[in-house]
């Protein structure tokens, strides 16, 4: 990671510290001053530095954010799952806190998305230009928020992330395991991409941006190898014993059936960790050895 032009290491704020804005920021720790926004800030990782705000209160933004930032990345999740907690999250955090920095000069904003935006449902590709037009409020307010970012006096890049999973976040294998999921062949298509690679595409992005590299308006980030629901369940069984599926196991995922294009981030330069889910999950089956 570059040195900025001023002799300083570079200075990024990732707001929306948790889950997935933690890992960003403890990635980044080495070669970058890293500042974390959240409600409570001690929940931020150890080396990075809390701020204590709340984005949908702009009074709790006034004053409190470092100055000289080089990168912005925004990463919040909804406080409740209704239309205003989508709203807040996505479209007026952003706003207050693009109200807050002010004319500070950001090398690049980076907006964290979702394929969500997509509501394709035939099974086909799509990538960073098709069509979204999200028939949920859901990603309507994502898309949103993206244009919010895009429409900022700042250089922005939006990334759409497929379904997260890995360590922290094995709900599907739990409900494969206790017999809670069985989808019928042929299930929807599935897209997902390992929590570590989740982290490593938005550094991977923070990297390009401070070496003034060409960077795209819009990323998919989502591994090689959409694959229909039916598949890896089927696969999860082979590898690890599993209770038979209960009355009432839910059949498929919620996202429609698509196959969602990481060309573009290939092309950038990225590699992938995981590059399919049987690598992930092997790793995770391992784990319960």
């Amino acid at each position: 990671m570059a040195i900025t032009e001023n002799g300083h290491l570079p200075r990024i704020l990732v707001a929306g510290c948790g889950k997935l804005g933690g890992s960003i920021a403890s990635a980044l720790l080495d070669n970058a001053e890293v500042f974390g926004l959240r409600r409570d800030a001690s929940k931020v990782p150890e080396g990075v530095v809390g701020i204590r705000a709340d984005l949908t209160r702009p009074e709790t933004l006034e004053g409190n954010l470092p100055d000289r930032l080089d990168i912005v990345i925004y990463c919040l999740t909804p406080a409740s799952y209704d239309e205003d907690g989508y709203r807040n999250a996505y479209v007026n955090g952003l706003a207050n806190l693009l109200e807050a920095i002010g004319n500070q000069s950001l090398k690049r904003l980076i907006f964290v998305s979702s394929t969500s935006v997509y509501s394709q449902d035939d099974d086909g590709w799509v990538d960073e230009n098709s069509e979204t037009v999200p028939a949920k409020f859901s990603g309507q307010q994502i898309i949103a928020g993206e244009q919010t970012a895009l429409d900022s006096l700042h250089p922005a890049t939006i990334v759409r992330f497929s379904g997260i999973y890995g360590p922290g976040r094995q709900r599907f294998l739990e409900e494969v395991l206790e017999g809670r999921m069985n989808p019928q062949s042929p299930a929807p298509f599935s897209n997902r991409i390992h929590e570590v690679d989740a982290a490593r595409v938005v550094v991977h992005l923070v990297d390009r941006a401070l070496a003034d590299k060409k960077l795209e308006p819009v990323y998919i980030a989502s591994d090689c190898e959409p694959v229909r629901l039916d598949e890896v369940v089927d696969w999860v069984r082979q590898k690890i014993a599993c209770k038979p599926p209960q009355a009432g196991a839910r059949k498929g995922g919620r996202a429609g059936s698509k196959r969602c294009s990481n060309r573009r981030l290939l092309e950038s330069g990225f590699t992938f960790r995981y590059p399919d889910f049987r690598a992930g999950y092997r790793e995770m089956i391992d784990s319960l050895s």
